[in-house]
């Protein structure tokens, strides 16, 4: 419909390879980055922010189901390629050459944004943990991330497996996160030597009293030293020993045993 080349051509035609040191894999599979697309449900006229957007075959997906796309390069290479894109989508594509870690992105939209990305595997989890922690309600409507599958599983873990940490208890204590497909490791050019998997982030209504940093101290805590006791671990966490006293909680559990909850609970009477 756009007069656009096959990614492949497009790839041979610029030159490009995947870089390690940017933590580059592409994906060609057209089918698989429409499914990616409809993740975060009707686009169609939404806003929507790229990071690491490569060649442009996610791009296209999220063009062709009706969205208005801000992508992010640090890529100089691929630009062409994604200006080539915008050519064939007069007015749905902004392209910024730059890095998503160093970028404001939340001047670059005047509503809230769905974020869909790709995510280079090297920064990805900087930049989630970056998304979670902004002030809430966040400046993104929702977030739908590639990831490698191990790093899926840490963001969605409940309490009482090797999974479940830091990670698990910043995505869900203020928001919902599921896993939404896996991708095998051989839709990827070049194919990375793990499975990935597509996170979907919605934001909830957070728990009130419960300030961030707190919550950001216990959990370095606890999780820091995950195979000792709590009343072992949490010691250097002031006031955190009486919070557990007043809650009930028993200070010989280890910390993959308490729940986002509890977690939660804590940090409230540590935000007093």
């Amino acid at each position: 419909m756009t007069g656009l080349p096959p990614l492949r051509e497009v790839i041979r035609k610029h030159g490009l390879s995947a870089s390690k040191a940017l933590g580059q894999n592409f994906l060609f599979d057209q089918q698989l980055l429409a499914r990616i697309a409809r993740v975060p449900g009707n686009l169609d006229g939404a806003e929507v922010f790229e990071v690491g957007p490569g060649p442009g075959g996610l791009t296209r997906a999220l063009l062709e189901a009706g969205a208005r796309v801000t992508a992010v390069e640090r890529d100089r290479r691929c630009i062409p390629a994604l200006e080539e894109v915008a050519a064939a989508f007069p007015g749905q594509l902004r392209v910024i050459e730059g890095d998503a870690l160093e970028i404001d992105a939340p001047a670059l939209f005047a509503g809230r944004p769905h974020v869909v990305a790709n995510l280079p595997y090297n920064v990805g989890t900087a930049l989630l943990v970056g998304w979670l922690s902004v002030p809430w309600q966040p400046w993104w409507a929702s977030l739908t991330l590639m990831f490698q599958k191990e790093v899926a599983e840490r963001i969605v873990a409940p309490a009482g497996g090797e999974a479940y940490g830091r990670l698990a208890v910043l995505a869900q204590w203020r928001s919902t996160p599921r896993i939404a497909m896996t991708v095998h490791r051989s839709a990827f050019t070049p194919p990375p030597k793990v499975m990935s998997a597509v996170v979907h982030i919605v934001p909830a209504e957070p728990p009130e009293g419960v300030r961030l940093e707190r919550l950001e101290a216990l959990t370095a805590a606890a999780f820091g030293q995950r195979r000792k006791m709590l009343r072992q671990s949490l010691k250097s966490v002031p006031g955190a020993l009486d919070a557990l006293t007043a809650l009930g909680i028993d200070g010989s559990r280890r910390a993959e045993t308490v729940s986002v909850a509890e977690f939660v609970a804590i940090a409230r009477i540590l935000s007093r």
